[in-house]
């Protein structure tokens, strides 16, 4: 099981953890909602969970929740800009089906 960033992800969540002054890493996971079933979760956090898997890529830590992973197992985070809008891209070899809106899938 394995869950990765891309070099410009990590530059970027690296560039957020150090304005914020703090964090061990990036927290990722997914939770029921939308029209697809299922969004992601990514926030930057300050501790580990125990229950936490702890991925490294980069030299930055991912942690994923064990019930998360089972659905996002395999997807590497890019960052990317497109005009004036910028953000994470989730690249997840699981999905079989999104949103018109791009904001929620299934597996």
């Amino acid at each position: 099981m394995s869950i990765s960033l891309t070099e410009k992800a990590a530059k970027r969540a690296k560039r957020y953890l150090d304005s914020r002054g703090k964090g061990v890493g990036l927290k990722f996971g997914v939770k029921t909602t939308g029209c697809s079933g299922m969004a992601y979760i990514l926030e930057f956090v300050d501790e580990v969970s125990p229950e936490d898997q702890v991925f490294e890529s980069h030299g930055i830590k991912i942690l994923v929740d064990p019930k998360s992973l089972i659905y996002i197992d395999g997807t590497e985070l890019d960052f990317v800009k497109e005009g004036v809008n910028e953000g994470f891209q989730f690249n997840n070899p699981n999905v079989k089906d999104s949103c018109g809106c791009g904001e929620s899938f299934t597996v």
